[in-house]
């Protein structure tokens, strides 16, 4: 509570400083005046909007995101009826903009008789997911429903399928798909173990967020939630490169991954879900028939699998190889080493430390650049 100051006491505090005696009237004026405040043009133009389009905001839409370039100045939304005209947004507000009663429109009249009437609104198009008005580069990306979370979680859990088939049947990126699995995999034993979680927190972040959804009695395939089969950038070919192609040579691009490295796959193989190619290629040669799809499908998740199966062997046998030595803090592993696993040049893959990095040599200087010959 701030503290009150007597009458004597402030008499006291004016006439001590050094201060003529008007300076000394208009404190006095100012600390005690009774004149109600004036109301500023900003202070009109703020309760101005508040009762007006701001109004629209109160009650936030429900499965939107509610950001201010989704509704036009007079407060209704853009994508679901068209721009009204100046009687249908009658304002009424005082004389110094204090809030009062107001007519918020036939725009939002219209859109709660859309909501209570069932009919649909139109989805979020790009101009509305700018949350910032005067950034107009940035765009709201969407995220995950919590069905759609829900659904990954059960087809890797209960089905047992894999992290790329899941990606490729819901349209969600494999890095994703396995976040989700992991994070869901600790909800669920929070939820076991008793403790809290912070769902009110989520739920109302999700709410103004655009969200990709799931409706699992559907029978059409989700819209895709993002790209997944983008070429992903390798190592090999961020390196400077000249490099003379005969005129008679057809250069593809396995020809252009073995230009970079001998060991480097062509786009096509390097791409996350390869076997999307091939699923497309025997659609198109054997249109109308789902058996052989079907058929074709099975056989590279069986391919998948064994590849799956030999890596655990591969990762388990390079983990009992390893001699373990167990500290109260870490854990020290020493494996054999051969020096000629470095290669001729030490920057072969199988030398100690390649996983940290080997920089170029491209850009080196004393290193010969330009071709000195023709293979």
């Amino acid at each position: 509570m701030v503290p009150r100051l007597l009458r004597s006491d402030l008499q006291s505090l004016l006439t001590s400083n050094t201060l003529c005696s008007r300076c000394l009237r208009k404190a006095h004026l100012r600390l005690f005046s009774s004149t109600p405040r004036p109301s500023t043009r900003l202070r009109q133009s703020m309760y101005r909007w508040l009762n007006g389009p701001g109004a629209a905001f109160r009650d936030p839409l429900p499965g939107s995101t509610n950001y201010l370039n989704a509704y036009d100045p007079q407060g209704n939304l853009i994508r679901a009826r068209a721009t009204p005209t100046d009687e249908d947004a009658t304002q009424n507000t005082g004389e110094d903009g204090e809030p009062g009663e107001t007519d918020l429109g036939s725009g939002r009249n219209q859109l709660d008789q859309n909501i209570a009437g069932g009919k649909p609104i139109p989805k979020e198009m790009a101009d509305d997911l700018m949350p910032f008005p005067l950034n107009r580069q940035f765009r709201s990306q969407p995220v995950l429903s919590e069905e759609l979370r829900d659904e990954i979680y059960r087809r890797i859990n209960k089905e047992h399928k894999s992290v790329r088939t899941v990606s490729s049947e819901l349209g969600v990126e494999m890095q994703r798909v396995g976040a989700v699995f992991r994070l869901k995999t600790i909800e669920n034993q929070w939820i076991q173990e008793g403790k809290m979680l912070a769902t009110p927190y989520a739920r109302a972040v999700n709410a103004m967020l655009p969200k990709t959804f799931f409706d699992p009695g559907s029978r059409t395939p989700p819209l895709p939630h993002e790209s997944i089969n983008d070429l992903p950038v390798h190592s090999d070919t961020t390196r400077q490169l000249f490099h003379p192609v005969p005129e008679s040579m057809h250069f593809n691009r396995a020809s252009a991954a073995k230009a970079f490295s001998r060991d480097l796959l062509p786009a096509d193989k390097r791409i996350p879900h390869p076997e999307m190619v091939e699923l497309a290629k025997v659609a198109a040669q054997h249109r109308g028939r789902e058996d052989v799809l079907r058929e074709r499908r099975k056989e590279l998740e069986q391919q998948e699998a064994a590849i799956l199966n030999l890596k655990r062997e591969q990762k388990a046998a390079q983990e009992a190889a390893a001699k373990k030595i167990d500290t109260p803090r870490w854990q020290f592993r020493f494996e054999n080493i051969k020096a000629e696993s470095a290669g001729r040049d030490g920057r072969a893959k199988g030398g100690v430390g390649a996983r940290y990095g080997i920089p170029p040599q491209d850009r080196k200087k004393g290193q010969i650049k330009i071709p000195t010959k023709v293979e």
